[in-house]
């Protein structure tokens, strides 16, 4: 089995309570071990690009952080879009990375919920009195828009269902857009290539949902299948930017996530980029390839209203 997850293997021995070989160990005493993912580079400029960084708290309470990325062309006379990224920036755009608390150890919905307490936060500042001076100064509140790769795709989409459904409850903000990256969505019955050549695949990637969803919903919770979700037509914004990979196995997915939503009476505009003999979140490891910076630019164009601002 080729692909970005390897071979994957889950186990359970007399020394672990889970294990997903090469990715992560539950041990027997409730400890979690990450074995992929750790670095964490520090804040601070970045002489390639002049953006500059820093870490906010968002909620001491749960130690719910975010790092916030602004560009060395910001500038008090002209609002700039926000992202907020939820992980798995040389867009002219501020981008909030929200460091939400993941499982096991924090089982679903604690990821969604600290996300949610994100949005909330930046919505906070949109009155321009928030806590951080970078939002205050820079941001355009009427062009925020979510992003995210693989998981933080599916949190992403999930984050603008709540937007529709709770609008009332965010003031001072636009949901403008969604940017879904290879969106890690599933479901009980396999589709497509899960048939047939991502069939070994599919059965070791729901290991990771099954590991850190506790409760009975299985793989046809709706936040993990968006077929089994009855709110698809009131998505809080009025476009969608979907990125799919050839070689992916939840390219699929990500085709019938479309059709749900071209089919669901949501209102907006989605658009789809394809990138041929690509796998998973390869821009992550051949940032600089083509068909990476081809997804760059139809990013920044999707952000930009359609104006060709390219980063190549």
């Amino acid at each position: 089995m080729s692909s970005v997850f390897g071979t994957g293997e889950i186990s359970t021995s007399d020394e672990y309570l889970h294990e997903i070989i090469g990715f992560v160990r539950v041990h027997k005493d409730g400890r979690c071990e990450r074995l992929i993912g750790n670095k964490k580079l520090p804040a601070g400029i970045y002489s390639s690009t002049g953006v500059e960084s820093k870490d906010v708290i968002i909620s001491p309470e749960t130690d719910l952080s975010a790092r916030l990325y602004i560009p060395k062309t910001a500038a008090t006379d002209r609002k700039l879009p926000i992202l907020i990224f939820f992980h798995g920036a040389v867009l002219n755009v501020i981008v909030v990375s929200v460091d939400y608390r993941l499982g096991p150890e924090y089982p679903v919905p604690t990821g969604y919920n600290d996300s949610w307490e994100a949005i909330k936060w930046v919505a906070s500042h949109g009155t321009g009195h928030g806590l951080d001076p970078w939002l205050n100064k820079f941001a355009d509140f009427n062009q925020v828009f979510l992003a995210g790769d693989s998981a933080g795709a599916n949190i992403s989409h999930n984050m603008a269902i709540r937007f529709g459904l709770e609008s009332n409850r965010i003031v001072g903000i636009n949901l403008e857009g969604i940017i879904l990256l290879h969106p890690y969505f599933g479901g009980k019955d396999p589709i497509g290539s899960e048939l047939g050549k991502h069939k070994q695949l599919k059965a070791f990637t729901d290991q990771f949902w099954n590991l850190a969803n506790r409760s009975e919903s299985g793989l046809d919770d709706p936040l993990f299948n968006p077929e089994k979700d009855p709110n698809l037509s009131g998505l809080g914004c009025s476009k969608i930017l979907l990125l799919v990979a050839e070689k992916d196995s939840f390219r699929d997915r990500g085709l019938l996530y479309k059709e749900l939503m071209e089919k669901s009476g949501w209102p907006g505009k989605l658009e789809m980029l394809e990138s041929k003999d690509e796998d998973h979140v390869f821009f992550l490891f051949d940032h600089i390839s083509q068909n990476a910076c081809t997804l760059y630019n139809k990013i920044c164009t999707f952000i930009n209203h359609g104006d060709n601002q390219s980063l190549v």
